[in-house]
């Protein structure tokens, strides 16, 4: 019987450590090359969130006023217009630096940048007309319409108000990637001049024109504030179209549950299929809200008040992860203030007050809402956490020529500044566009490409 002689294998202990240190360094290699293919994915995206969240600070100061006059009313016309004579070209920029999408070679406009400012023309190179206005993202369409006041009309003072332009009518304005605006003409025009007491005669006031679709109808729903040229009307007017070009008609006008409504706005909770109606009442002391009917042509008779004795105007409401926020202004007229944010669990509940959402320019930029006014608060359905916060910089020698002021807004935390998970911060930017494929309605997000809307 053979002696069974054991063989030695092929892999010997020494081998068996190099294999296994040879192993270790292949794995390590994989690793780094996944580190450093999923950098390469996310470094776009990571770029452009660092863009949007940093700081930018403004180097330009404002000097107030030394001398105040008496009145209230005169010191706000003081401050304009001493700010106007000293600095008038930093807060509105001449017409040669427009925002011009006809001329791809410009610095910037191939690039889709925002110049919160400027003169911002449409495609016919005419300054866009959309004051006070919001934006109805259509599905049926796949495109973005932004409504708002169109005041291409002379500048006067009314004998008993304040600086107006004679009604005109409510502009529209399409567009597939946020920054390139057709004229869809005026979708809801002054009544005729004859027809004296018509809400929309010309010699009244329609501002804040904000439209909603109704799945149930298939109408197109405009809400607006219809006024005297002295505020003391205070109501708000409904128009409904089977378009969102229009053209719409005009239904009615009226005080909601009984009371004033003057700066106001309408938001659609997707999430409970309720759109609501906000206005300040009571002399600005206070906002009211209310749901509005199923055909979103009137309110119901239930109604909350919150922000007794605050005084805040131009309410600017969006939803992010199941919290309410509303942004608002003080009540200066056509100068500038301090923006506030606020809060709440459900629409109809109890709303907090959570400070300046303002970040970056300096402290006069921060005190006045980066020169501007709230108007609307736009969801980036492609971007978790980011929205779009519509200004107008008014300019009460030339309504007209207001201007847009168009930041990004986050909701939670930031890279550049601590917040809470409900923090939210609209970001001064000088010049800023949003993610690379906006054109065509995507962004990529590492290696997913996400629909915008």
């Amino acid at each position: 019987m053979r002696n069974k002689v054991r063989k030695r294998t092929a892999c010997s202990v020494p081998f068996l450590l190099c294999c296994s240190s040879c192993t270790i360094a292949v794995i390590l290699i994989l690793v780094q090359l996944y580190t450093l293919t999923s950098d390469v994915h996310q470094s776009d995206d990571d770029v452009f969130l660092q863009e949007l969240e940093t700081v930018e600070e403004e180097t330009m100061q404002v000097s107030l006023p030394k001398r105040r006059p008496s009145s209230r009313k005169k010191r706000r016309h003081a401050m304009i217009d001493e700010i106007l004579n000293k600095s008038r070209d930093a807060f509105f920029p001449p017409r040669k630096l427009s925002v011009d999408p006809r001329k791809d070679t410009v610095e910037g406009n191939d690039s889709l940048y925002y110049f919160p400012g400027r003169v911002w023309l449409d495609t016919d190179g005419n300054p866009i007309q959309a004051h006070g206005g919001g934006i109805l993202y259509d599905h049926i369409s796949s495109t973005y319409y932004w409504y708002g006041e169109y005041k291409d009309g002379p500048t006067y003072r009314a004998r008993d108000g304040p600086q107006r332009v004679d009604v005109i009518g409510v502009g529209c304005y399409s567009s597939k990637d946020l920054w390139t605006w057709r004229n869809e003409g005026i979708v809801l025009a002054a009544a005729d001049e004859e027809n004296v007491a018509h809400d929309l005669h010309k010699s009244n006031v329609v501002e804040r024109p904000k439209v909603i679709f109704n799945e149930r109808t298939g109408k197109y729903v405009m809400w607006m504030h219809v006024d005297n040229a002295n505020y003391s009307k205070s109501s708000v007017g409904i128009a409904t179209s089977d378009s969102p070009t229009g053209p719409f008609v005009y239904l009615h006008g009226k005080r909601p549950h009984g009371h004033q409504s003057r700066d106001m706005t309408v938001f659609k909770d997707d999430d409970e299929g309720i759109a609501y109606l906000i206005y300040s009442s009571q002399g600005n002391s206070e906002i009211h809200i209310g749901p509005l009917t199923s055909d979103y042509t009137d309110v119901t008779p239930v109604v909350t008040r919150v922000l007794v004795g605050s005084y805040r105007e131009a309410p600017a409401v969006f939803k992010h992860r199941g919290t309410y926020y509303m942004i608002t202004s003080g009540c200066t007229g056509w100068a500038p203030n301090e923006a506030l944010l606020h809060r709440a669990g459900s629409m109809m509940g109890r709303w907090e007050m959570a400070g300046n959402p303002c970040v970056g320019g300096n402290e006069f930029f921060r005190a006045t809402t980066f020169y501007a006014q709230g108007t609307f608060v736009m969801p980036l359905h492609g971007l978790a956490d980011w929205f779009v916060f519509m200004a107008d910089r008014w300019d009460p020698n030339d309504l007209g020529g207001s201007r847009y002021v168009w930041l990004p807004l986050r909701v939670g935390g930031g890279s550049a500044v601590t917040m809470s998970s409900k923090r939210v911060s609209v970001f001064w930017h000088g010049r800023w566009r949003l993610p690379p494929g906006w054109r065509n309605g995507k962004t990529t997000v590492g290696d997913t490409e996400k629909r915008i809307l």
